[in-house]
């Protein structure tokens, strides 16, 4: 059996592989590998890669092995992603990776005052990490140039255009030059993805490390039905009661209200020890929150997805959603929040009978069944629903009956029809006809 691949057998330069070794990294996951002899020959790369597979660091590395250091003011890699704490996420790998170099970084998104962003970038940048929103304000203010763009990064293209970026995403696309390399990685590849690799992409090689819809090896998955959302919650406050081995546990809502239901409800139990966080919550709570979650002073963390994208832990022992989501890639996305750097790792989901159907589709996605487990005893169900799962009621559809009208066209008026007699001349005919819908024969003796 032949010996595994280290990062010393990659073309790695000496400061680089310095901070590797700071970083205590000695072997590269599947996607790392790949990627990095792709990039390194100057192509363009498609990387299909789960959460949890080391893909920042994939592309992060080859990017920083041939970048050269310049006097230009403006940046020569451009890395977008969907979210502040995923530029932040981002941020801190690449300054752990060049802290041996001399790269100037800056990451910048909404939320704050863009003169602090403008100032920082007309100091001189060599790498920008940005949400689409913030870069193309600094580039309409004109603080930020994108001429000098040798590699674009676009990193969960997928979530990027969920949430609707596709606008300043083809905005951005017009305004860098064309001899550039497009590096892009996507869990999932829709007919927009498609789109925008055939429209901007040139000949681009596809790396997939992991097959799309295959559950992680490490993660154990079970599923138990619960009655309702309220049982729900019941039954989360059971299992963390219970089970002392849930060290760091993150909790999946599909909405905010249904996040603040949650922590609300469970932090009469648990106290300090449970956080939330979700995008009406302001920016330094969330930064704070998902600290002391690092840090182990939280036990429990309740997060929506789109800000989750942002939570790089590699110690959560269990991943538990509460709610189904509708799309299978989002449950393998969850789920990918445990397992991490080679640990193993329990998904559980509470499935109420209004989820069933979807919960089949996550399953026919991964070509498994997710065993179930069952209730534990002293769960207190309820019948109570909250809005989200009350049945919508349809109303009748009151159509507004069209007003009668007579042969004229006109509108039916008793008045008109008065004046018509009084001030028409009518024949016998016609005036039977008005009284009785039809003229009125004399008989014949």
């Amino acid at each position: 059996m032949s010996e595994p691949i280290t990062f010393s057998d990659l073309n790695i330069n000496k400061p680089l592989f310095n901070a590797l070794e700071d970083m205590k990294f000695v072997y590269p996951t599947a996607i790392q590998q790949q990627v990095f002899s792709v990039v390194m020959s100057g192509k363009d790369v498609i990387g299909i890669a789960q959460t949890g597979t080391g893909k920042t660091l994939a592309y992060l590395l080859p990017c920083l092995r041939q970048w050269q250091f310049t006097k230009e003011k403006h940046p020569t890699i451009l890395i977008m992603v969907p979210t502040r704490e995923l530029v932040v996420q981002v941020e801190e790998e690449l300054n752990k990776l060049a802290a041996y170099m001399s790269v100037r970084v800056a990451g910048v998104f909404g939320g704050v005052n863009l003169k602090q962003h403008t100032a920082l970038v007309q100091e001189g940048v060599d790498v920008v990490i940005a949400t689409p929103g913030r870069l193309m304000d600094l580039v309409l203010n004109g603080s930020l140039k994108l001429k000098n763009i040798k590699k674009l990064v676009i990193d969960e293209v997928d979530e990027l255009l969920n949430l609707g970026f596709r606008p300043q995403l083809l905005s951005i696309f017009d305004l860098l030059p064309e001899r550039r390399q497009n590096i892009m990685f996507s869990a999932t590849l829709s007919t927009e993805v498609e789109e925008l690799i055939t429209t901007y992409f040139n000949e681009p090689l596809r790396v997939e490390a992991t097959p799309i819809g295959t559950p992680h090896a490490r993660i154990a998955q079970t599923h138990i039905k619960a009655h309702n959302f309220l049982t729900k919650i019941s039954l989360l406050e059971k299992l963390l009661l219970a089970h002392s081995e849930m060290t760091k546990v993150l909790v999946f809502a599909d909405s905010r209200a249904k996040a603040d239901i949650i922590f609300e409800r469970a932090e009469q139990t648990f106290g300090e020890e449970i956080g939330v966080i979700h995008s009406n919550k302001a920016q330094n709570t969330r930064f704070a929150t998902v600290e002391r979650f690092k840090r182990n002073e939280l036990r429990i963390l309740v997060a929506t997805d789109v800000i989750a994208r942002g939570i790089d832990v590699t110690d959560v022992s269990h991943v538990i959603n509460v709610d189904v989501p509708e799309n299978p890639e989002l449950y393998t996305h969850r789920i990918g929040r445990t397992g991490r750097a080679d640990r193993d790792g329990i998904a559980i989901t509470f499935v109420a009978s209004y989820e069933e159907d979807d919960f089949q589709k996550i399953q026919d996605f991964m070509s498994m069944e997710v065993p179930e487990a069952p209730m534990p005893e002293g769960v207190e169900v309820t019948d109570i629903m909250i809005a989200d799962e009350r049945p919508v009621v349809s109303m009748p559809n009151m159509e507004k009956k069209n007003p009668v009208k007579i042969d004229s066209g006109g509108e039916y008026n008793e008045k008109k029809l008065k004046n018509l007699k009084v001030n028409m001349k009518l024949s016998r005919g016609d005036k039977m006809k008005l009284k009785y819908g039809k003229p009125k024969k004399r008989r014949n003796n």
